[in-house]
């Protein structure tokens, strides 16, 4: 089957609890159309960059999922549809990456900055 990476942010003014328990719920979307969420993480509250609905600041989850097309379909509808959820993107990928996501990873991990001078 094809795999799958997705990004949902929802609204800020849910708590951390009802945010998850949204992956929790788009997951068993997946599973009744014979897919799955192979690994999914909640990454907090984020500032956004510009107001989407008038919220500054929302719930952002990263999803990997291993369903068919269908169910991804189906997945993205609910999620347009769910009052909650204020931008959701997919992206199609050949393999999952190991481990955590950049998100998830500590600076100090990361080593992609130069230590400052001076």
């Amino acid at each position: 089957m094809p795999l799958y990476e997705h990004v949902m942010i929802a609204r800020q003014d849910l708590s951390n609890s009802q945010a998850e328990g949204l992956i929790e719920h788009f997951g068993a979307v997946l599973s009744d159309n014979g897919g799955s969420i192979v690994d999914s993480e909640y990454w907090g509250v984020k500032t956004m960059a510009y107001k989407i609905n008038k919220n500054r600041k929302g719930h952002y989850a990263f999803l990997k999922t291993d369903a068919p097309s269908v169910a991804i379909q189906e997945m993205e509808r609910l999620m347009r549809l769910h009052d909650d959820v204020m931008r959701v993107l997919t992206i199609k990928v050949d393999e999952h990456a190991e481990g955590p996501s950049v998100q998830m990873q500590k600076r100090d991990e990361r080593g992609d900055r130069r230590e400052r001078r001076g």
